[in-house]
């Protein structure tokens, strides 16, 4: 984790009496300080270098704050750099705009300095927490976002942002036949566990539903569909079972039931018992417990 007193610092803003102020202040705090003059020049510059945090003026020429925040949000590797809104504009709808735009925190100028540094670091603080835990997630093979019920993306982790790409028609929209589907499959009340298999182009995703967080918004884990007869063909030569025997040890280790395995192979629940007793010969285990522990020891 970075210390935040080494984080970078991107200050956005036209007014040079400002910037000087900002970089003395901040390069005494031991930040690194990266400087733009308008909207086009911070975009120029977080195409080449992630800053930790971005402190962003609001009216300046060309490129506003608020379009410069928007665009900022749109570039998946900057959504969760948190960007302080300094500004001159305390009416409710400059404030609400730039909450819209994407932004943490709003500072009303004049700047206090103490005070703008403590927002700095806390912000600094929050966001590399959060960052952990979203490698943490992705690190345990749990790829994760939050969307709401307008297809928007909240959140996702690295590893989910990735595969939600061609699912998107923005960085946080999902597009409208994703979004579509995947609201129809969440007001069928979905069990835990059973996900919702979308495809798009070439990529097809499993999503899972977590849980719901209030009565719009949504926690989905993400993962590719595994090559189910590459599977089955592995297990039918590492153990030598026959195909009907490799296909119902495929279902058995992902916790399917005698009676769904049945359901799903077309077959009578004694049929599965019978090809079970065989199955459990060959792997040399006497209960579907250790059959899943030996399979999954082994791949």
């Amino acid at each position: 984790m970075t210390n935040p007193e080494k984080a970078t610092v991107l200050v956005v803003d036209d007014d040079i009496d400002t910037i000087s102020m900002l970089n003395d202040a901040l390069d005494s705090a031991g930040f690194t300080v990266l400087i733009a003059l308008d909207g086009v020049q911070a975009l120029a510059i977080t195409r080449q270098i992630i800053p930790h945090i971005i402190l962003m003026d609001a009216m300046m020429p060309q490129l506003d704050g608020f379009e410069t925040s928007v665009q900022l949000r749109q570039n998946p590797g900057l959504d969760q750099v948190p960007i302080i809104f300094m500004t001159g504009l305390n009416e409710t709808e400059a404030v609400l705009n730039a909450f819209s735009a994407g932004v943490v925190d709003y500072v009303v100028k004049p700047v206090q300095l103490a005070e703008l540094l403590a927002r700095v670091r806390t912000h600094l603080r929050n966001s590399q927490l959060t960052s952990s835990a979203y490698r943490t997630l992705d690190s345990a093979g749990q790829l994760t976002c939050s969307i709401n019920r307008q297809g928007e993306v909240i959140w996702a982790t690295p590893g989910a942002r990735l595969l939600l790409t061609p699912f998107c028609r923005t960085a946080f929209n999902l597009n409208a036949t994703t979004s579509r589907l995947l609201l129809d499959w969440l007001d069928s009340h979905p069990e835990q566990g059973l996900p919702i298999q979308l495809k798009e182009a070439s990529e097809c995703l499993n999503w899972y539903l977590v849980h719901q967080t209030g009565p719009s918004h949504y926690v989905l884990r993400l993962d590719r569909p595994e090559k189910e007869s590459d599977t089955i063909d592995s297990l039918r030569h590492h153990f030598s079972l026959t195909p009907r025997e490799a296909e119902i040890t495929f279902w058995l280790v992902k916790g399917k039931t005698n009676r769904e395995i049945a359901q799903i192979l077309t077959l009578s629940p004694r049929t599965v018992n019978k090809h079970l007793e065989q199955v459990f010969r060959k792997l040399e285990v006497d209960n579907r417990t250790s059959a899943t522990a030996r399979v999954m020891r082994c791949f």
